[in-house]
């Protein structure tokens, strides 16, 4: 019966056709099985967050996803998969979560879409390399093994690409970070000389700097809003370092709980920062004009040596090979 199966598939599908099959199967079964996964168990705080959330509904924006505020419907959509894509492990999802924070995406459900979308992109690109594979690249399975790079390329496209999209938009956010975190120290020190606090001049500072670099002045508008709702000032720039994920601004944490803790003056504390600062940035341009040279050597070599040698030794070659070919070497 088995023997009469195979040719039968073999006969529709060609030499590939049980491979095939099976892999249709499978991915029949895992669509089944998340269809019918049965729902988590609702948490009640979750209940008393929606009824929070519909009470100030007049207050709050509609349509955030994977930035900050409230659960968007697909989310709660993907909450009864919730154990299927986040990972289980409490050290594994705090470090996702740490990732997605650092490259802009504050949701708590973050993780969760960031998984949801890789699955559903590896499925449906998986899907669309079975279908190149047998009616465009091999129709008739004679070179299997370009059938199976034309079907997992894509689905490994698919995966792997949602992560280095984070992981791109991870560093240019914490590049953008350092380069606008000197000029906002300046700002913040002539506020503090001026004579405002410093969670007055964190917050005017925010502002003013979030137009040319927004993810800075997002993060200093976060710290104001935090230490306004009453909680440790210490405690929310320490949860700034952590989500800036940049060792500037761990230091800047650092010299101001320092500075909060002994007594000292936070003027000073900001202008010897701040000074070190500026050091840091012309060592930081004079070190990348130190290695330019280096890094243009090799287009040097590549793009005006051959050239040069074919100016210079040309027509000594084309002399030399026709004097050769002549056979008038003697006369």
């Amino acid at each position: 019966m088995l023997d009469t199966l195979n040719s039968t598939i073999q006969e529709h599908l060609g030499p590939l056709g049980p491979l095939i099959a099976m892999g249709v199967l499978g991915l029949s079964l895992i669509v089944l099985t998340l269809a019918l996964m049965p729902k988590s168990r609702r948490d009640p705080l979750d209940r008393l967050r929606e009824q929070t959330q519909k009470a100030n509904s007049a207050r709050t924006a509609n349509g955030q996803s994977m930035r900050r505020g409230t659960e968007s419907r697909h989310s709660k959509k993907l909450q009864k998969y919730a154990t299927f894509l986040e990972p289980t492990d409490a050290k594994e999802m705090s470090e996702a979560q740490l990732k997605m924070i650092q490259a802009g995406y504050y949701s708590k459900t973050a993780v969760r879409d960031m998984a949801a979308i890789q699955f559903v992109l590896a499925v449906s690109l998986l899907l669309v390399g079975l279908g190149l594979a047998l009616f465009v690249v091999d129709p008739d399975g004679e070179n299997p093994v370009m059938m199976a790079v034309t079907v997992l390329a894509p689905a490994l496209l698919g995966y792997y690409g949602p992560r280095m999209w984070v992981e791109n938009r991870r560093s240019a956010r914490q590049e953008e970070i350092i380069q606008g975190f000197p000029d906002a120290l300046d700002m913040l020190l002539i506020c503090v000389e001026a004579g405002q606090s410093l969670d007055q001049a964190i917050l005017r500072v925010g502002r003013e700097i979030r137009r040319g670099y927004p993810a800075l002045g997002e993060e200093l508008e976060t710290v104001s809003q935090e230490v306004r709702a009453g909680k440790d000032r210490a405690e929310v720039l320490k949860d700034m370092g952590r989500r800036c994920g940049v060792r500037d601004i761990d230091s800047f944490v650092t010299v101001l709980v320092q500075s909060a803790t002994f007594g000292t003056s936070i003027g000073d504390a900001l202008r010897v920062f701040a000074e070190d600062m500026r050091d840091k940035r012309v060592m930081t341009a004079e070190e990348k004009a130190n290695v330019l040279p280096t890094k243009l050597t090799l287009g040097t070599m590549m793009f005006t040596v051959p050239p040069l040698l074919i100016i210079l030794i040309g027509p000594s070659v084309v002399g030399i090979a026709s004097i050769l070919g002549s056979g008038n070497i003697g006369g």
